[in-house]
């Protein structure tokens, strides 16, 4: 194991029992072996710690169980306990490919200022059944600015220098949700992001899930963006700065028009796109459908 330096992984998880053994194995299972499992409980009310006990037979699991904090709160509980050189996240409701840790670390050797290294994901519903492979763009070497137009990192197919926690910090436990594209943006402000072009992660899509919360998403996200952008002005230019405005309120307006299926609440935000960028085409498509009940 001379060579080949630990990493810790980090497995937040509340009530969700159902899945955790799924999640735990897939990580168990990696071809890479100098790995410790954090899994840290966020006060889970079902049956999480019968069905962790098995896995605590393996050296390299370390089950911890703190009061309902939240899942930031889980997540910079494991990253304190942690002892790697490297931080990769697992939520506990996905899985990883075998290959995942062996495919993601060496690329970490192509730049000193490389802090994060993710990949590509599938989606697989709640019974394991692949639905589809991530086709979205992605960019490697500093990316703040297409980061703030879109996140476009999946949060369990990262691994993390450890180092970029300590200088820039973990996650902030005042926010509810989008946590990680928070985290993203800071560490993007002085670090390289590179990925694998390959799905290493199995992203579950089912009803249970915080992310499902569109409305929520769009708030936080938005909070975040302003968060950023004064605290770290000038990193990315107005040109991106506004495209990554219009981009966020057609997607709001977009969101709203699925909640309540009016366009009123859509027009105005679509509106408000245009005013960041007249130009953006997806705004001027989106009314139109908007007024075509499309």
């Amino acid at each position: 194991m001379v060579d080949k330096p630990l990493v810790s992984v980090v497995m937040a998880t509340y009530n969700m029992s159902r899945y955790l053994p799924l999640a735990v194995r897939s990580v168990l299972a990696q071809t890479y072996e100098n790995i410790e499992l954090l899994i840290v409980d966020d006060g889970s009310t079902d049956d999480t710690a019968k069905v962790v006990e098995p896995f605590l037979d393996d050296p390299r699991v370390k089950y911890r169980i703190q009061e309902n904090k939240g899942q930031a709160s889980a997540k910079n509980h494991g990253i304190r306990e942690s002892s790697g050189e490297y931080i990769a996240f697992l939520d506990a409701d996905d899985m990883w490919a075998p290959e995942k840790i062996d495919l993601q670390l060496p690329v970490f050797s192509r730049s000193e200022t490389l802090g994060v290294v993710y990949s590509r994901l599938a989606y697989i519903d709640e019974n394991g059944t692949q639905l589809k492979v991530s086709d979205e763009e992605l960019f490697r070497g500093r990316v703040s600015g297409p980061l703030l137009i879109r996140n476009f990192v999946g949060f369990s197919t990262s691994v993390v220098r450890k180092e970029c926690f300590d200088r820039l910090g973990g996650f902030k436990e005042q926010i509810r949700m989008g946590i990680d594209y928070d985290l993203w943006l800071r560490f993007s402000t002085q670090y390289e992001f590179d990925y694998v072009d390959r799905p290493l992660l199995y992203y579950r899509v089912w009803s249970g899930q915080m992310s499902n919360n569109c409305k929520g998403r769009y708030l936080s996200g938005i909070e975040i963006m302003k968060n950023f952008l004064q605290q770290f002005p000038g990193v990315v230019d107005k040109d991106t700065e506004n495209e990554a405005w219009a981009h966020t309120y057609v997607g709001f307006g977009q969101c709203l028009r699925e909640i309540d299926h009016r366009i009123g609440p859509a027009l105005t935000l679509y509106v408000r796109a245009l005013r960041y960028k007249p130009s953006y085409l997806p705004a001027w498509k989106s009314i139109v459908k908007a007024f075509l009940r499309v």
